[in-house]
C-alpha cells in the first residue's frame, strides 16, 4: 500500500503535483496534524484517496474536522486493505487552548488503545502528532514528545510510527529514525511518501 503522510506544513508544489497528475496516486493519505481541514479535504479530493487523521496540538476547531471527508484516528484503530492503523492527538500540554495532554493522561489513552490493539489482531500503524520522547523531539516542552509512546511501540510493535509537530527546519530534526523495538519513526513534516 502506498501512503503519502502529511503534517504541520501546507505543500503547495505537492498539491499542484497532485492535482496535475504528476504524482502518482496514493493508496492512503495520512495526516499527523496541524493542517487545516480544506488542506485536508483538497489533498484527499485530489488524490482521490481515503484520509485518516490526527489532530495536532493546533487542531482546536473540532467542528471543521467533522465537516470535512475523512476519518479520526484518534483513539481508534481502523484497516484499510488489510492494514490495521491506529492514531493519538495531540502533544505535550504546554499551554492552555491546545490540544495537549500530560504524560499521565497520554499514557491511560496509550494503556487503551494497547489493550484494543491486543484483543483485536495488533497494529502495523501509529499515527501519532508528536513523536516518542528522545526520538526526533526536542528538549523544550513544546516539543517535547511522549515517554508512554515508547512503551507502545515496545509493546504493539507496529511496522512504522507517522508523526509531525517538530519541524524539520528546526535544526537536528532526522526524517527517519529506527526504534529498538523494530519500528520505523518517519516524520512526516511537509510530506513522506512510502510504500507498506
Amino acid at each position: 500500500m502506498r501512503i503519502l503522510a502529511i503534517a504541520d506544513k501546507e505543500d503547495a508544489v505537492l498539491c499542484s503535483r497532485i492535482a496535475n497528475g504528476a504524482q502518482r496516486s496514493p493508496d492512503l493519505i495520512v495526516s499527523c496534524g496541524d493542517l487545516r481541514p480544506g488542506y485536508l479535504d483538497f489533498v484527499a479530493t485530489a488524490a482521490n484517496a481515503p484520509l485518516l487523521y490526527v489532530r495536532g496540538n493546533h487542531d482546536t476547531d473540532e467542528r471543521g474536522y467533522a465537516s470535512m471527508g475523512g476519518t479520526a484516528l484518534g483513539g481508534c484503530i481502523v484497516t484499510v486493505k488489510g492494514i490495521r492503523i491506529a492514531g493519538l492527538d495531540g502533544s505535550l500540554d504546554y499551554r492552555m487552548g491546545i490540544v495537549g495532554f500530560s504524560e499521565a493522561q497520554m499514557r491511560r489513552k496509550a494503556l487503551m488503545l494497547a489493550m484494543h490493539a491486543r484483543l483485536t489482531g495488533g497494529l502495523d500503524v501509529l499515527v501519532t502528532h508528536a513523536p516518542p520522547l528522545g526520538y526526533g523531539d526536542l528538549d523544550d516542552r513544546a516539543h517535547r514528545g511522549f515517554a508512554c509512546f515508547n512503551w507502545l511501540l515496545d509493546t504493539l510493535r507496529p511496522k512504522i510510527l507517522l508523526h509531525g509537530h517538530t519541524h524539520l527546519d528546526y535544526g537536528l530534526v532526522a526524517r527517519e529514525l529506527a526504534h529498538p523495538s523494530g519500528t520505523r519513526i518517519v516524520n512526516a513534516c511537509g510530506h513522506w511518501e512510502g510504500e507498506l
